[in-house]
């Protein structure tokens, strides 16, 4: 095993929070190794102005920490999940998926008005075509207006008044300590998350002695609840263009997904369920994926 191992991050301080929690639930379990932490910056961070779907999707956040693997500069990179496309490199694998954060999305406003209680016509800031379709059909009279920057950056935008309010991942909050700034939280039935929302996961190159030592992190319920929901999202084929969400959860022997898609153009959301037992995860979710294709909805 090597003594120092680097560990490649997105250089935004939620980044670089999550790799460091990372390094520390490391090194109590590996006291005699070092860590390294290798901020880099990638494209995703550098273009601002533009919607992600715009200028290529959400490999944008991982591309370069990508080619850092592949090029041996780092020996790991910490991702968020939901920034991972459907499918890895050949030569990469996910080593481990820690306990995941709360998944939920949230909303801060700026006068502390739940979604239901802000005026007609307020405008909602949002990166996500996921939620921009949510929003709007929980309350077809609002604005979406795009939003970009780390969740400091957007604070500081709604503080500035260029939104009524905006909607974050609660796992972000959470990891930076703003909890104190949330107005509402959306349960997962009445906004669907993102894949993968409020987990990490550890990418390494495929075969690495690493992909051993990362088991200690690993929290099983939640790499089955991650990999049935990339299975739905494997299955749709899913873009940053694309507006769609899953969210499952595990309990006892069983796994319940909950899925959403619209098209492309954003009309038609459809929402569902499906539930069976844990070990078919995969199958679940591709289920679930058809079902939403061929129209499927819940109430």
């Amino acid at each position: 095993m090597r003594k120092i191992i680097r560990v490649g991050t997105r250089t935004s301080e939620l980044a670089i929070t999550q790799t460091n929690w990372v390094i520390e639930k490391l090194k109590e379990n590996y006291p005699d190794l070092e860590f390294e932490l290798v901020g880099i910056t990638t494209k995703g961070d550098m273009i601002l102005d533009r919607s992600l779907d715009k200028i290529g999707g959400k490999g944008l956040f991982i591309n370069e920490l990508e080619n850092a693997l592949l090029n041996n500069s780092i020996d790991m990179a910490v991702h968020s999940m939901k920034d991972m496309p459907a499918k890895l490199p050949d030569e990469l694998v996910i080593g481990a998926i820690p306990k995941r954060e709360d998944p939920r999305d949230i909303l801060v406003s700026l006068e502390g008005k739940a979604l239901k209680d802000l005026q007609k016509g307020s405008v909602i800031g949002t990166g996500s075509v996921r939620r921009e379709v949510q929003i709007l059909e929980l309350r077809p009279d609002l604005n979406t207006k795009p939003i970009r920057g780390n969740v400091p950056t957007r604070l500081n935008k709604l503080m500035e008044h260029q939104f009524d309010a905006i909607v974050l991942a609660m796992a972000g909050l959470k990891r930076l300590g703003l909890e104190d700034k949330v107005t509402e939280i959306f349960s997962h039935e009445e906004m669907v998350p993102a894949v993968g929302q409020g987990a990490l996961g550890i990418e390494v190159r495929k075969g690495d002695e690493l992909h051993e030592l990362l088991k200690v992190i690993n929290d099983e319920d939640s790499e089955i609840c991650i990999n049935a929901e990339r299975a739905f999202l494997q299955r749709l084929n899913g873009s940053c263009s694309t507006p769609l969400g899953a969210y499952a959860h595990i309990c006892g022997d069983y796994i319940k997904i909950y899925g959403m898609l619209a098209e492309d153009d954003k009309t038609d959301p459809r929402k569902a369920f499906i539930e069976g037992k844990k070990e078919n995860f995969e199958e679940l979710g591709l289920k679930l994926a058809d079902m939403l294709q061929a129209g499927g909805k819940y109430d």
